[in-house]
């Protein structure tokens, strides 16, 4: 029987048949804003109320920004940190603590991840990396090469994974195509513009050794409670399919990459 990590989201475990299986590398993908970082909260703090070694990489904002979204929704981060049941790793800020990089170079971070796992002990581990995007928005092609590397490594301390990965049509090619080569499973974020609103949704494109769900979800972020998933939409797929200029772009980038790649 597949052991599985609840994602601490209790509609979610329903769509992924009980949680994310152990061990997974897991991308989580989408544009800025559509609750990438809110899904990562929630797996974390579920982990620390699991007894799990919890670890927190944050690249593009500060310790204290997360810990305050966490807040939001009554997830304690500030006393899980104090009572070391969770390491947030600062690769942001730059500063001299033990929990910072100071320079964002995936090397250094496997390190510091690693280091903070044998600060908190053995057992089962989460870790988020949030986002993975940044150690190659210079240099995209490195996306599946450095995803690939930290899979690899960390599988072997028992950590079970999400690694964010931002893309906008804005941002060229910098969203990695890469880490979603290389990811056991795949949880893709997308908005609308609905009627004048913003709209949000959620979809598991792939999951190895699960049955999850193939349908596009609808979610809210709401005070106190955080991502919700609210129910099953019927979309056509060119309204939830990537724009043809992405696409070209994304073509480009997976040519390139594989080409690194058996170099």
């Amino acid at each position: 029987m597949i052991e599985r990590l609840s994602t601490g989201i209790d509609s979610l475990d329903e769509i992924l048949e009980g949680g994310i299986p152990r061990g997974f590398f897991v991308a989580v993908t989408g544009e800025p804003g559509t609750g990438k970082t809110i899904l990562c909260i929630h797996f974390i703090n579920r982990g620390v109320l699991d007894g799990d070694k919890c670890i927190y990489v944050t690249t593009e904002e500060s310790r204290e920004s997360i810990i305050r979204q966490a807040e939001q929704f009554g997830f304690k981060f500030s006393k899980h940190v104090d009572d070391n049941r969770l390491i947030i790793i600062d690769a942001l800020m730059g500063r001299e603590d033990q929990w910072s990089l100071n320079s964002l170079t995936i090397d250094e971070m496997v390190n510091k991840v690693l280091e903070a796992k044998k600060f908190l002990g053995y057992g089962r581990a989460r870790l988020v990396i949030d986002s993975m995007s940044a150690f190659w928005l210079d240099k995209p092609a490195m996306a599946r090469r450095y995803s690939y590397y930290v899979k690899k490594v960390l599988y072997k301390w028992d950590f079970t994974i999400l690694a964010t990965s931002q893309y906008a049509i804005t941002t060229s090619e910098a969203f990695g195509w890469g880490l979603e080569h290389v990811a056991d499973g795949i949880i893709r974020f997308r908005r609308f513009i609905r009627g004048g609103q913003l709209k949000r949704y959620i979809i598991v494109e792939k999951m190895r050794q699960t049955q999850h769900s193939l349908y596009l979800h609808e979610i809210s972020i709401e005070p106190k409670v955080g991502l919700k998933i609210i129910g099953r939409v019927s979309e056509r797929v060119e309204d939830v399919a990537l724009p043809s200029e992405v696409s070209r772009k994304i073509k480009k980038v997976k040519e390139r990459s594989e080409k690194i790649v058996e170099e």
